[in-house]
Parts: C-alpha cells; structure tokens; sequence
C-alpha cells in the first residue's frame, strides 16, 4: 500500500510541475496530463504501476464529468438552443463524419475503423473553447454565443453516439432493426425513470438535503456513480448513465451549486483518466500512423472551420462571425478520446485506433490554442481570401441589427454598454450629447434598445464595421473595452475610414495607457485608479467634516 502511496506522490507532484510549464506556455493542462501519462508510462519513465487504482479514478473522472454536463443541459436551455446553433452543429457534425470517414477509407482503413475515427472527429473540446473564451471575454459576443449552442448539440450527439455504440455491445449479431429499437425501448424507459424522479422525488429530497452544502455534494456524487453502474447493468454504459443523472438535476435550483462544487473534483478526478490514458499509448506502434495522424490534424484544424464557415455563410451570417465561430471548433474533444477508450473496452476497435486520435488530439488542441488566442491577427490575415464566405447580404446578422437607423446624428460613439459604458452614456445623455452605443452582445443591444438608448450590434475588432458608422459628425468614440489589443484594431480601422473626431480608449494600467497614446489615442480611461481616487476623495472629506 505504501508503494501506491508513493507512486501517487509522484504522479501527482510531476503533474503539477508539467502543468505549470502548460499554463506559462499557455496550452491547455489536458494536454499536460497525456503528456505526463506518457512520460511516466512505458514508453519513458515507467513509473506507473498501479493501473487498476489509476484506472478506477479515471472512470470517476468520466463519470463526474458526464454528470456536469449533464447538469448543464437543462430542459430551458435546450428549448432555446436555436436554429442557428441547431443546424450549424448538426451540418458541422454531418459533414465532418462524411470527410473523416472518407479520408479513413483513403488511407486504407476497414469501415469500423474509418467511421469510428470520422465520429471523433466531429467533436469539439467544451472546456477548452469555454475557458479560452471567458479569457477573451468573448462569450457572449455574437460568435461566442453561436459557438456555445453548438457545443451543446455536440455534448448531445456525443451522448447519444456513447448510448448507441453501448448498446451494441453484444448484440451485433441480432439484426441493425433489433438493435435500434432496443435502443429507443431502452431511451425510452430511461427517460421515464429520470422524469419520475425530476417530479416526485427531487423536489422534497433536495430541499432537505440542500440544508448541508456538504451533503447535497456527496448526494450528487452518490446519485452520478449509481446511475453509471445501472447504465452498464442496462446494456448502455457508465457514461450515459452518469450523463443521464445530471440531467435529472438540470431542471433544479440546485443544480449551479453542485456544479461549482464538483468543477474542481472533475478536473483533479480526470488528471487520472489523462495519465492512465497516456500511460497505455505505445509509441512504437503510432509510427504507421503518423501520415494519417497528421492529415486528419489538417482536416480538423483547417476543414471544420470551413465547414462551419460555408454553413453559417449559407444561413446569413458575416465571414467574420463564421470564421471566429469555426476557428473556436477547430481541435477535437476530450469526449472523442472518451468514445474510442469506450470502442476499445466493447472490443470494437483496436489499441492503435486509440494512439491515433490521442495524436490527433494533442496536435489540434495545442495548435488550436494558438489559433483561437490570436484569431483577429489571423483574421485579419486571411480576409482578402474569405469573400466567398460570406453572401452578398447577410441578412441573418442584419436582423440582429435592426432598428439600428435610430440615434444616426450621433455626436458620441460608445463601444462597451456594461456596466462601465452603460453608465457612461447615460452621463452624456443627461448633458444634452446624442450618443449611440455598440456591443456585440445581442442580448445586451436588446435590453439597452428597451430603456430607449439608440444602440448598434457590432465587434470593435471588426475592421469594416466603422464603415456603417455616421461618423461625419461625431467628436468623440469612446471604448470602454480593456483590451489593448482591440482598441488598437479599432483606432486602426477608424484611420481607415478618414474618422477626424477624437478617440478615447480604456486601459487598466499606465503602461498599456502610454502605448495607446503613442498609437494616437486622445485620452485614456482608468476605470479602477478614477474610481480608487474618488472614493479616497470622498472618505477623505467625510474623515475631514467629522474632525472639524
């Protein structure tokens, strides 16, 4: 026992310095942990020894996992998915297991081979394009949105792809008809067991339990691993079964605090299911794959923007939103590496398959990375040659715009209506100046429309909005975006539009104020040292009147 002890430690202790060198070279840690999995496996150190303790953690890392995103599908969210995200997602999924399986049988692989890999293919990493997106603060702009709603068509499918390929364990022999309706049968009796308990048991369970933060995790915990071990007595698998018992809890108003408290169990929980993962690849026998691996990469790195990109085009949207919205899909999942380790323990596929799409993985999800954190470079780049993404008029982004004629003699320009810039323009309203405000939230240009402020959908970033700015008579744009990468793109982009009026820009430190003004910006805003300085200006002379 005491040898396990200190093989954990170790484990443990080099994840922790790989991940730490991943964050400074800002990769993702999934792709640390598969490295530290094949630096500690056979293939190097040879360190791991204790598989069947490593093993049992990863399956309760899968299960964890499955079970959050279960819990973040809730029955609202899904009604309100939309068209958009709907057919995008499911194009986007069609057509990338149409070419994968097609570029499988080119390289000359059997059709379960071939078809398997084109599935794991079609699946994007959520955790990745989720963090990489808060950091950007680009969630809830136009393409991050669009991004979103695909992502849970993909957590959807993936789930279905796993019931579906579990039930087949077994039964390949018994006829294709048989095996789908003992599909839907088995769905079926699944979803009534869940919905029974969503109506009649959680409501009074949970409110009890919910008097304990600590109790109501350990039921979260408990009620995931049960329905995983009657997913696989069922016939479908661990992973369903999980995923099943966090949509069961989606609906309620428990489901954020369970989820907040299991994030970080998931994360430690699936350190394991990365290094058991990388653990098992064995190097020698991926040097026949890696011509496939690489070409595969390109698929994913470079054919599922485009097809994203040729949808979103085809439904109305600018080649700007299609090629941030399809850049954001260009690694594979997480949940593709779950699906194959899934394949191989039904004796469908072969240990290679596997080496395979963990290559593929590891190669898209760091180059990925890099393409999504500098996607307005590359855009900007790439424009004069994505034309033909885009039509004549993109009547779908338009819409979003409508009722944009409102406020044209602006004399004030304000990119960023949150907190900051909403307050902002309400200020120069009262003082008698015309202002138009710009976010690329639609759901903020809506609310903002509501309360009578003449507001436009728009990216700073995009160097051809200023164009459909009235920009003759403004005096001042205002952002108040802190990002000095964006406020250079968009004092570019108004040079570019012969603009004559004043710019101001918002900064959170003088360092990246001074170099904004050498960029030629008029004024810089500090949001946080003004607010800092009238507080003190205020307890000051408050501190003044009680002493005197």
């Amino acid at each position: 026992m005491s040898n396990v002890y200190y093989e954990f430690t170790a484990l443990l202790l080099i994840s922790a310095l790989v991940g730490a060198i991943a964050v400074r070279l800002r990769q993702p840690l999934i792709v640390a942990f598969i490295f530290v999995g094949i630096l500690v496996g056979p293939a190097a150190l040879g360190l791991v020894r204790s598989h069947d303790e490593i093993a049992l953690l990863a399956q309760i890392g899968v299960t964890v996992l499955l079970f959050v995103v279960g819990l973040k599908l809730d029955l609202h969210l899904i009604r309100h998915i939309g068209p958009v995200a709907l057919a995008t997602g499911l194009g986007q999924i069609g057509f990338t297991i149409v070419f994968g399986y097609l570029i499988g049988l080119g390289f000359g692989m059997d059709h379960t081979k071939a078809i398997y890999i084109a599935i794991a293919l079609a699946f994007s990493s959520t955790i990745i394009i989720v963090k990489l997106l808060s950091d950007k603060r680009e969630i809830d702009s136009l393409h991050g949105r669009i991004a979103m709603g695909i992502l849970i068509v993909q957590d959807i499918a993936v789930v279905i792809a796993m019931m579906t390929v579990g039930s087949l364990h077994g039964e390949m022999d018994t006829g294709i008809g048989f095996t789908f309706l003992t599909i839907i049968g088995r769905l079926a009796a699944a979803a009534i067991f869940v919905a029974v308990f969503m109506r009649l048991v959680f409501p009074y369970l949970l409110g009890s339990l919910a008097r304990s933060q600590e109790l109501l995790l350990l039921f979260g915990i408990a009620w995931g691993t049960a329905l995983a071990s009657a997913g696989e007595l069922l016939g479908f698998s661990k992973e369903v079964g999980a995923f099943l018992a966090g949509f069961s809890l989606a609906s309620t108003p428990y489901r954020e605090a369970i989820s907040a408290r299991l994030t970080s169990l998931r994360d430690f929980l699936l350190l394991f299911f990365f290094i058991d993962l990388g653990s098992r690849i064995d190097l020698s026998t991926l040097g026949a794959e890696v011509s496939a691996a690489v070409v595969f990469s390109l698929f994913v790195l470079i054919g599922k923007p485009l097809i994203v990109m040729a949808i979103m085009a085809y439904l109305g949207y600018r080649k700007r939103t299609g090629f941030m919205t399809g850049l954001t899909l260009a690694q594979i999942s997480e949940f593709s590496i779950i699906f194959m380790a899934m394949s191989i323990s039904l004796g469908h596929i072969e240990q290679e398959t596997l080496g395979l799409v963990t290559l593929v993985g590891l190669v898209t999800i760091t180059l990925s990375t890099y393409m999504i954190l500098y996607s307005q470079p590359l855009y900007e780049w790439l424009v004069p040659w994505l034309s033909v993404f885009e039509r004549s008029d993109p009547f779908r982004e338009r819409a979003v715009e409508k009722g944009r004629r409102t406020g044209e003699e602006a004399e004030v320009i304000i990119f960023g209506v949150g907190r900051y810039g909403g307050r902002l323009v309400l200020r120069l309203q009262e003082r008698g100046l015309a202002v138009l405000g710009v976010d690329f939230d639609p759901e903020n240009v809506r609310a903002m429309r509501r309360k009578g402020i003449p507001m436009r959908f728009g990216d700073a970033e995009d160097l051809d909005f200023p164009e459909s700015l009235p920009l003759e008579n403004v005096r001042w744009v205002i952002s108040t975006l802190p990002h000095p990468d964006v406020n250079l793109t968009l004092m570019r982009a108004l040079a570019n539009q012969d603009y004559t009026g004043k710019v101001a820009v918002t900064a959170h430190n003088e360092p990246e104020g001074k170099m904004l003004e050498k960029a030629g910006a008029h004024h810089v805003l500090y949001p946080f040292m003004d607010a800092a300085e009238f507080a003190a200006e205020v307890i000051a002379g408050e501190s003044k009147t009680q002493v005197d």
